[in-house]
């Protein structure tokens, strides 16, 4: 009977010691656990950057390969000689817009020169250097170009406000109608 009650109390005690051992040995291991998983978080976080990052240079390049062959395709459509040239730096003021490109006089670049991109006019040189020249952009508050509605043909003056442009001097019998398209007149 004392061999049994002997036993059964310290059975209890190894129970709970082996519970113990157990306990921390688990609490250990998950924290061991926790500590691979921290790191391994911490190395795919800085992978994901990296990924990022070379993804926006592809995205960057993509459009750069489009945009050379929109140019190559204007170019082949223009009978006019051209010149490519780099935007180098823009205006800080928002309602006079100003472009620097980083063509200038030793490229041909001469002032009221036109500056185009395949999508049209966008302003012209005012003031060209030896290796770079100031664009005067359309939508600036000084500049204007004479300007035709597509569709109607009806003429007029497009002129900038700063951030957008704006269709005056249209007749006003004038058959023009919202989403008209509008165009540079090539008279001026």
């Amino acid at each position: 009977f004392i061999e049994t009650g002997t036993f059964s109390a310290f059975a209890e005690v190894q129970r709970g010691a082996s519970s113990a051992v157990s306990g921390v040995r688990n609490w250990w291991g998950d924290y061991v656990a926790l500590q691979t998983v921290r790191d391994d978080n911490i190395r795919l976080r800085q992978e994901l950057s990296r990924m990022q990052i070379a993804l926006q240079q592809e995205r960057a390049m993509a459009q750069q390969s489009r945009t050379l062959e929109e140019l190559l395709g204007l170019r082949s459509q223009s009978r006019l000689a051209t010149v490519a040239a780099n935007v180098i730096a823009g205006s800080a003021r928002p309602n006079f817009r100003m472009l620097t490109v980083d063509k200038g006089t030793r490229d041909g670049l001469g002032p009221d020169m036109a500056v185009i991109v395949p999508a049209g006019v966008v302003g012209r040189v005012i003031t060209p250097g030896g290796r770079a020249a100031r664009v005067q952009l359309l939508i600036d508050r000084n500049a204007a170009v004479g300007a035709m509605v597509e569709r109607s043909r009806a003429q007029g003056v497009a002129e900038g406000t700063g951030t957008k442009m704006r269709l005056i001097y249209v007749s006003g019998g004038a058959n023009v109608a919202v989403g008209d398209v509008v165009v540079t007149s090539g008279i001026d």
